[in-house]
């Protein structure tokens, strides 16, 4: 089972999308593997012309599908997520998140954007048939400092939302893993109980 970092930022570098390989680290810190796409990387012409035959594309849509789950990362420009990260969500098939788990994250200026992930991201992704999208996780640009001294500092209380959206996904995709239809066992008709009642 494999996790997609999904970064939505068109610039590099972003606080977004170290916010988003902050996650990753700390998801493979539980054993678990993950794969990063950035579609800032991805040809724009074909994104904007919605080029399904453009092998970069086929090969990041290809990733996706491949992903047990997804987590999204965009900066918050006028109340709503990136552009380039809409023009790709809309190369996805109409189901494109079927049986995935969702962790949004965005960072702002300010908290006044923090509704635009509820409003704005999460219907977008749910109209996507995806299995769950769990809680969001907003910071603004004060809450996530990055030096190159330190490295990434987030606020105690995004700290605190990472790891607590961090165990509830790593939570999530072992209890998927249990319900897999492979641990499901033959029994013999001989060993079956049953009742009948009149």
């Amino acid at each position: 089972m494999t996790i997609l970092l999904l970064a939505g930022s068109p610039s590099a570098p972003s606080r977004s999308t170290r916010l988003l390989h902050h996650v990753g680290d700390k998801l493979a810190h539980l054993g678990h593997r993950y794969a990063r796409l950035d579609v800032r990387d991805l040809p724009g012409q074909a994104i904007l012309r919605a080029d399904w035959n453009d092998p970069e594309i086929k090969a990041a849509l290809a990733t996706v599908e491949e992903a047990s789950a997804v987590v999204v990362s965009t900066p918050v420009y006028k109340a709503a997520y990136s552009g380039i990260l809409k023009a790709f969500l809309d190369l996805l098939p109409q189901f494109g998140l079927t049986n995935k788990l969702v962790l949004p994250l965005a960072t702002g200026g300010s908290q006044s954007h923090m509704l635009a992930l509820d409003y704005a991201l999460r219907p977008v992704l749910s109209s996507l048939n995806p299995k769950h999208v769990l809680p969001s996780i907003y910071a603004t640009e004060a809450q996530v400092t990055w030096s190159e001294e330190n490295g990434l500092v987030l606020d105690a209380p995004i700290e605190a939302r990472v790891n607590e959206g961090v165990e509830q996904l790593s939570a999530s995709l072992q209890a998927l893993h249990k319900i897999a239809p492979e641990e499901f066992r033959e029994i013999p008709f001989s060993q079956l109980q049953y009742s009948v009642s009149y």
